[in-house]
């Protein structure tokens, strides 16, 4: 066993209280408060340094569909948040004893209406996503000291601000931001932490012009109250993007992530595809490391670390630790079904789950990682027979209107029907083979709508190519395993696990 007095010498970035290993913030509804949670307890309890994280994509829906499933920790969170806003929110959403049947549940507003809304439905989603993030951040971090991180996808960009509030106002210790270049971020932090307005140019398709967004934290945050400024972490997959970043921001750290991690990557910077459709990623798309090491950051390998000999070959390389998502999202306390789960766990353990790389299926352009399972929308099959419909809205563009639209700024989705996404002025070619990923992962994660037709939305499942991870855990013999499992596999525990 290293004992901590030799890190500590060796890597003055753990010593100075940065997390060994970082769960990976999976959405939606994979990295929830549970999850979150038992990652941080079992770092504490193991004495290795494990930053617990939430997802931070689709937290209003998430929010809503658990009132309305009656859930009673959500509810006491809400009401630690604002119990005149709790209120607010409950009348309209909560159900005591909700039919095991009725799967009919009511939507939060798509965030676009903070956009094209009128006040009064402005003001409404701006109260769910701040609340929505606080709640789960409350939730993750109740009972313990443990530190706790949400992660974001820059190209979510509507929702940055209520929802990076709400983060902060629970006390999140982390931010982390992937699937863009979160230049603004900092920015936002620091405004917020002095109580003070903060402003998100979002990107609008077709206009040279940004739309700004605001958030006056003061509607939420009594006046002269300062908020804790969290550590800010970038998500990239590339030293050029490391060094761009901090040399203009306020940066505190990156998670350099390969091609081989789970839901979305980098596109291959040969921007070629091998004969299965896959991305061909080569010697250009690795990071040069040292460069990342020169900028006197700390930095964590993510994509296929999930044994102790890789995060010593990652300390080895001057990281901090590492990011591992695919071991945490098949656990116990993870958000994903439990039937998912189970079938997964025992076709890894078979040797017979294959993952695909697609640079077609995701809305947001990036490619995506997806599990092969039957009756998902991995089958041509089930995608085809699944009505199109984007009634959830968290990967839609802003986009210009022509003049016969009536100008100003539009909202679309490569997912909604092919037809309307083409009258908003997108390409057919850009729409065709893309999967609605608010409800495909939500269904998986247990939060599943139903179509207008009365149907059930199918899953898509995403992960990591790597799988040996499961070899290596203390399984049950049903095939499950916990959180501490986890940690216990890959950093070697200081203390005795009774210890806290």
């Amino acid at each position: 066993m290293i004992e901590v007095l030799e890190l500590a010498a060796v890597r003055p970035a753990i010593a100075s209280g940065y997390p060994e290993l970082i769960q990976g913030g999976m959405g939606v509804g994979v990295s929830t408060w549970k999850l979150a949670r038992a990652v941080a307890l079992a770092g504490q309890r193991l004495g290795v340094r494990a930053l617990g994280v939430v997802s931070g994509t689709g937290l209003p829906v998430m929010l809503l569909g658990r009132l309305q499933a009656g859930d009673q920790d959500v509810a006491r969170a809400l009401r630690a948040f604002d119990p005149g806003i709790a209120s607010e929110i409950m009348d309209e959403y909560w159900v005591e004893c909700p039919s095991p049947s009725d799967r009919r549940r009511k939507l939060p507003p798509k965030p676009e209406v903070l956009v094209t809304g009128s006040p009064a439905t402005k003001s409404k989603m701006t109260k769910l996503a701040v609340a929505a993030a606080f709640v789960e951040i409350w939730l993750a971090k109740e009972g313990h000291s443990g530190p706790i991180g949400i992660n974001v996808l820059e190209k979510v960009q509507l929702m940055h601000l209520p929802v990076l509030l709400g983060a902060m106002m629970a006390g999140v210790e982390y931010v982390l931001v992937g699937a863009g270049i979160p230049h603004q971020v900092p920015a936002v932090l620091a405004n917020f932490a002095r109580n003070e307005p903060a402003s998100y140019r979002m990107d609008v398709a077709g206009s040279s012009e940004k739309h700004l967004l605001k958030l006056d934290p003061r509607r939420f945050v009594a006046a002269g109250k300062r908020l804790h400024r969290p550590r800010f972490l970038v998500i990239a997959s590339h030293h050029a993007l490391a060094m761009r970043l901090a040399s203009t921001v306020e940066v505190d750290g990156f998670v350099m992530e390969g091609p081989s991690a789970g839901g979305h990557n980098a596109p291959a910077r040969g921007k070629t595809v091998g004969e299965d459709g896959q991305p061909i990623y080569g010697d250009r798309d690795r990071p040069d490391l040292e460069k990342v090491a020169e900028l006197g950051k700390p930095f964590w390998l993510a994509g296929s670390y999930a044994s102790p000999e890789r995060l010593e070959e990652a300390r080895a390389l001057g990281a901090a630790g590492v990011q591992v998502g695919t071991a945490f999202a098949l656990c116990n306390e993870s958000g994903l079904r439990d039937d998912i789960k189970c079938e997964l766990r025992h076709r890894i353990a078979a040797g017979a789950l294959e993952i695909k790389t697609s640079a077609t299926a995701s809305p947001s352009g990036f490619p995506f990682q997806v599990a092969q399972l039957q009756g998902s929308l991995s089958e041509q099959c089930v995608y085809a027979s699944r009505e199109r419909i984007c009634n959830i809205g968290h990967l839609v563009e802003a986009y210009q209107k022509d003049a016969d639209e009536g100008g100003g700024v539009g909202f679309r989705c490569p997912g909604e029907p092919i037809d309307l996404f083409v009258k908003k002025g997108g390409n057919r070619a850009e729409a065709e083979g893309k999967i609605c990923l608010c409800n495909g992962l939500g269904a998986a994660a247990g939060h599943g709508q139903k179509t207008r037709s009365g149907a059930e939305e199918p899953i898509i499942v995403t992960s990591g190519k790597d799988l040996a991870f499961y070899k290596r855990l203390a399984v049950q013999q049903d095939g499950s395993y916990s959180a501490e499992d986890v940690v216990r596999a890959i950093v070697p525990a200081r203390v005795p696990a009774a210890v806290s």
